[in-house]
């Protein structure tokens, strides 16, 4: 017979408030056993009605000694607090995104921020070239709020079947859609927003410590510097000792790290553009193009750079399931709260540095974005230092969203080799997979070295997971009631966003192929 991953006796807790029964993981961390759940919509809410713990009253205990009375009342607390117990699968102690359930508010922040705020935002002025002051803000303002929408759907559905949590995206596309129907539509996208962004990154990375070099250097660098794929090299080596991390709660420090980073130069390269003399020729109409056809797509191709900039929705599940689950204190509550604090900051960033940006460049703005603009118009006027640390803080931002993007990936390639071998990976076989993912992205973005530039297609092909797929998933496991406003406005919803991105990917081919595949963040030297 097959050997069966051993657990810990459950134990009833030595407090008032009792925990969640818990495993030991292969880290060494303390996992729960039970996650969230709800109890029966029909159940009772009357003080006086029988419960399985109401013989146990203070005058039943009064005459029992104190530490029988202590036995029983901390029995009490815990049937109130897993009177629920969810079913979770053994092997999730395994994994690193499930293997310490210990994250709280303050986590779900910093990993929200981490991966909402990115490199993607330095390309937003970009989009406004194209769509001007009023279709920008207006198409910026509706996507925030539509995105934040669809953020909550996903943290109420994380444990909408009682006795059920759903850790991942995926897991979630499948119980609303069926096994195999949910497997083809959101495995492609979740796989393209977790090793697609992390070889992104790379190339961002690598590029952007070129620059820093660069500008640090001056005319002292050897005659020999390194060159980009080099550039791309080094990063890729950082990404993958930081990634020796164990699981998702481990890396909240990084992506505390990334958060700050990220708030940061999107400050600085924003207030440092509109600080200095606008170009003499600036202009703030739309760019215009020779035909009716060409302005058409561009749009679009603008649209899908904003649908790109909110990412992060493929991690809100996994985020989510490092949290502990009662049914006294569900993972939703403390998930939510991070995740408002999170976005607000986002809102802070974002919205600055696209009407920051458009003001201070106009359709004068370079296709690679902020950090393009900065280098090409004001490397003379700035100083090295601000310039340097607005680089570096990008690096180190990338370097912090690399982990969390790589994290489903690292899960992916974890949890075949434990439903394999029944047993959980050591420390070499966890180290040598996320290497081989490290140097798969690297060569990847070699192959590749366009791949930064397609944030238009690639924000098409991405934004059902955003905008589409948690409104179906609300109606078909929440059911509301049949042509209700929540039933027409999620229907609704849905069926735009799969429009958009249908348009905005044909938008990103269009100027994809026009465009020769030559836009980069950075032009190389």
């Amino acid at each position: 017979m097959e050997e069966r991953p051993e657990t810990e006796l459950i134990s009833i807790p030595a407090t008032p408030r009792a925990s969640t029964p818990e495993i030991l993981t292969p880290s060494g961390q303390r996992s729960p056993r039970g996650g969230g759940g709800h109890t029966s919509t029909g159940a009772s809410k009357d003080a006086k009605s029988w419960t399985p713990t109401s013989f146990i009253s203070p005058r039943f205990l009064s005459p029992i000694g104190t530490p029988m009375k202590r036995v029983l009342v901390n029995m009490k607390g815990y049937l109130e607090e897993v009177g629920h117990l969810t079913k979770l699968n053994p092997q999730d102690a395994w994994l690193p995104i499930t293997e310490s359930r210990n994250g709280n508010a303050h986590y779900a922040a910093f990993h929200n921020l981490n991966a909402g705020i990115g490199f993607q935002a330095l390309v937003l002025p970009v989009a406004f070239s194209y769509l001007g002051w009023s279709w920008g803000i207006i198409s910026l303002t509706i996507a925030y709020f539509w995105q934040l929408y669809t953020l909550w759907i996903l943290v109420q559905l994380h444990e909408a079947v009682p006795g059920k949590r759903y850790n991942r995206y995926v897991e979630l596309a499948q119980a609303a859609f069926g096994e195999r129907l949910g497997v083809w539509l959101a495995l492609f996208p979740t796989v393209y927003l977790s090793a697609g962004t992390a070889t992104a990154l790379i190339l961002v990375g690598g590029e952007t410590m070129k620059l820093f070099f660069q500008i640090v250097c001056g005319p002292l660098c050897s005659s020999n510097p390194l060159t980009t794929v080099e550039w791309y090299l080094v990063f890729t080596s950082l990404c993958i000792v930081l990634s020796q991390l164990p699981n998702l709660n481990s890396i909240a420090g990084l992506s505390l790290v990334g958060a700050v980073t990220a708030i940061t130069y999107a400050t600085m390269a924003w207030v440092l553009s509109v600080s200095q003399p606008r170009p003499p020729s600036i202009s703030y109409e739309p760019i215009s193009l020779p035909s009716y056809s060409a302005s058409l797509f561009s749009v679009l191709n603008a649209m899908g750079i904003i649908a790109f900039t909110f990412r992060g929705h493929n991690l809100v599940l996994e985020i989510q399931s490092t949290m502990p689950s009662t049914f006294k204190h569900p993972a939703h509550v403390p998930m939510w709260k991070g995740a408002k604090v999170a976005y607000f900051f986002i809102a802070l960033c974002l919205f600055p540095i696209a009407i920051g940006g458009f003001w201070a460049y106009g359709s004068l703005m370079p296709s690679g974005g902020m950090l393009s603009a900065l280098y090409a118009f004001h490397i003379h006027d700035i100083p090295r230092g601000l310039l340097a640390m607005t680089f570096l803080l990008v690096v180190f931002n990338c370097l912090s969203s690399f982990q969390i993007y790589s994290m489903p990936a690292f899960d992916s390639f974890e949890a075949g080799y434990t439903s394999r071998t029944n047993k959980p990976c050591s420390i070499w076989v966890r180290s040598g997979f996320r290497i081989f993912f490290g140097f798969v992205s690297f060569f990847i973005g070699v192959a590749l070295p366009f791949l930064s530039s397609l944030a238009g297609l690639l924000g098409g092909l991405t934004l059902p997971v955003t905008f589409a797929y948690p409104c179906f998933m609300w109606v078909l496991i929440k059911k509301p009631t049949k042509y209700s406003f929540n039933w027409y406005f999620n229907w609704i919803l849905g069926w735009l966003g799969v429009a958009f991105s249908l348009a905005f990917s044909i938008g990103g081919i269009w100027s994809m192929v026009n465009n020769g595949l030559k836009l980069r963040f950075f032009k190389p030297n």
